[in-house]
């Protein structure tokens, strides 16, 4: 076991983790952030998206002790400090834009991450930045409207 600070959702939090950690893991079974699912262990779904440093990772497949000291961003904190949702969180509520739920915290965080790069993308960025975001429940073209709705005006 080793000693790590992760920097979480803005706050430097200290785990100890088994070197063969994943971030995924120690986010949901240390540190009880349970946004980020898992679901193929492979990385190919996106169930398990989180930012680290900005950018969008599959957070099952990075060994947490690799970010250590990186800014790591999960659904958790993407809304505001005071509560109020990213834009693209309500324009995920706005559009219907999940059933189940599972996969919408890594289409949130994609989406997120896209909007960042591409204030105004459009539907071919979209689609290309989803890619690796699966939705059982087939909710892709109510999830482009949402990531439509949340562009700046």
């Amino acid at each position: 076991m080793a000693k790590v600070i992760l920097k979480v959702n803005g706050a430097s939090r200290a785990v100890e983790i088994r070197p063969d950690a994943t971030l995924l893991e120690t986010l949901r079974e240390q540190l009880d952030l349970t946004g980020a699912k898992y679901g193929c262990g492979e990385g190919q779904c996106g169930a398990c998206t989180v930012h680290i440093d900005g950018t969008p990772v599959r957070s099952c497949v990075i060994k947490a002790a690799s970010v250590a000291g990186k800014l790591i961003t999960t659904i958790e904190g993407l809304a505001a400090r005071d509560g109020k949702l990213h834009p693209l969180q309500q324009a995920f509520l706005d559009a219907g834009a999940f059933q189940c739920g599972f996969c919408t915290s890594g289409m949130i965080l994609s989406g997120a991450a896209l909007l960042k790069r591409h204030p105004h993308p459009t539907d071919e960025q979209i689609i290309d930045a989803m890619q690796g975001n699966i939705c059982r429940c087939g909710m892709f073209l109510r999830v482009k409207e949402a990531i439509k709705k949340a562009v700046p005006a």
